[in-house]
């Protein structure tokens, strides 16, 4: 069951690469957003590698660094699946895991966190995640 919203944040597509193009693709993008992580302003830099699959979807896993306001550290790792849409923006769903050492955010320690995320085709980026119960 979904829980509370704990983030929600929107940005800019800062890099591609490709990785592999044999025998389905693979590239890499990092961007970076300003948003608010359980009610706390913070910036964040994310880094994703996404692969095609022969049914058209795509499957990627990423990692980030979330800085506070306050700069107190939050990384995540996740993985989720997504789709390219007619228009060249993406659409992904998945999971992230936190890991941080501030005593005021030390509750995301033991959340799993379930994202929609969005890249349209320009680059510009939205992202939320709920608690996932």
């Amino acid at each position: 069951m979904l829980g509370e919203l704990i983030s929600e944040a929107h940005g800019k597509r800062t890099a591609r690469r490709v990785i592999s193009t044999s025998p389905g693709f693979k590239v890499e993008v990092s961007f970076e957003d300003d948003g608010k992580l359980l009610g706390v302003q913070c910036h964040t830099i994310t880094t994703y590698w996404s692969e095609g699959r022969p049914d058209g979807s795509l499957y990627g896993e990423g990692q980030a660094v979330i800085i506070t306001q306050e700069g107190e550290a939050v990384t995540w790792k996740g993985q989720g699946v997504g789709k390219i849409l007619s228009d060249g923006s993406v659409s992904y769903r998945g999971a992230v895991y936190f890991s941080t050492a501030s005593s005021k955010l030390a509750r995301l320690n033991s959340v799993a966190g379930v994202f929609e995320f969005e890249v349209d085709a320009e680059g510009n980026t939205s992202v939320r995640t709920w608690e996932w119960k």
